[in-house]
């Protein structure tokens, strides 16, 4: 591990990086191109748990659970969001300023190379997960990539079921809305803030994200079960239909054997069920009188039927 940069010097040596380690001359902090490329570390990628802010070694734990499990409901929920054009990634490393080289949680960044470094964008949008994390640290981590330019910073309180969004004009971060939503030209649609730390609304979310997409899959689900109702649409129609047949069959067949029908005889045979209906026609051939046909029978089921 080097020792940490001195923002009084102008060089600095780097750990290895996907681009070849090397030797950077930066300017001293406050003058024009003083960041350091997002891509150029001075802690070794994925060989250790080490992070640098503003100069001071931390070391990256493993999640426990609430952290663990926040960070998968947060990644679900944004990877699905993001548009076309954009790419989400889980603990991207990134050199934030001379001094400071850590991973958020999850960042949004534009896709492709950027052609004015000739490297990967620069997140615009940043997440960050805080369950034992120190408050000051997250602060430090917040205003770093701020003034980076990572447009909006995100926090997530697991021990609060709180979401929280950096303020530029407050300087701290403010607690956001459950029920509001988030609004950004990285995603597809608005996501409602609950869905950050609530898996629930994280799925409906997400099942919204991916009809928004127009996801083939999606759309496959929603024809067939759309055709299928059509299918089951046009049966009822149909069966309705016989049943309906059936009515007028069996109040001709009364008006042939007893005459003239009351109203209250015609409502009774135009709301009966199937199943009545056939056992009352069945009796209106060999019924003496109409009240023979709707008598009170024992059932086929054993029960008394009306």
């Amino acid at each position: 591990m080097m020792d940490p940069p001195n923002r009084g010097g102008p060089t600095m040596m780097l750990a290895p990086s996907a681009r070849g380690g090397a030797a950077l001359s930066f300017p001293p902090a406050g003058s024009p191109g003083r960041f350091p490329p997002v891509d150029q570390h001075i802690v070794a990628p994925e060989m250790t748990r080490d992070e640098m802010v503003r100069g001071r070694k931390i070391i990256a734990q493993p999640a426990l659970e609430p952290h663990g499990d926040a960070h998968a409901n947060l990644g679900a929920v944004i990877r699905l969001h993001v548009r076309e054009g954009y790419r989400a990634s889980i603990d991207l490393l990134t050199r934030v300023s001379e001094g400071s080289n850590f991973a958020t949680d999850l960042s949004v960044r534009r896709d492709g190379t950027d052609p004015a470094t000739g490297r990967r964008h620069l997140e615009e949008v940043s997440f960050e997960i805080v369950n034992e994390q120190a408050p000051g640290l997250v602060r430090e981590k917040a205003e770093d990539l701020v003034e980076r330019g990572v447009r909006r910073v995100f926090a997530i309180l697991v021990k609060r079921g709180e979401v929280c969004e950096w303020s530029h004009e407050n300087g701290a971060f403010m607690v956001l809305d459950p029920n509001g939503t988030i609004e950004d030209p990285c995603f597809v649609r608005p996501i409602q803030v609950r869905a950050l730390v609530d898996g629930a609304v994280a799925e409906r979310e997400a099942v919204r994200a991916l009809e928004r997409k127009g996801n083939p899959e999606l759309l496959a689900i929603k024809q067939n079960a759309e055709e299928k109702g059509r299918d089951e649409g046009r049966e009822e129609g149909r069966e309705e239909g016989r049943e309906e047949g059936r009515r007028e069959m069996l109040l001709e067949v009364l008006r042939e054997r007893f005459g003239e029908l009351s109203e209250a005889t015609q409502a009774r045979v135009t709301t009966a069920s199937g199943a009545t209906l056939s056992r009352w026609a069945k009796r209106s051939y060999t019924a003496s009188t109409l009240d023979d046909v709707f008598a009170e029978v024992q059932g086929d089921s054993g029960s008394v039927r009306r």
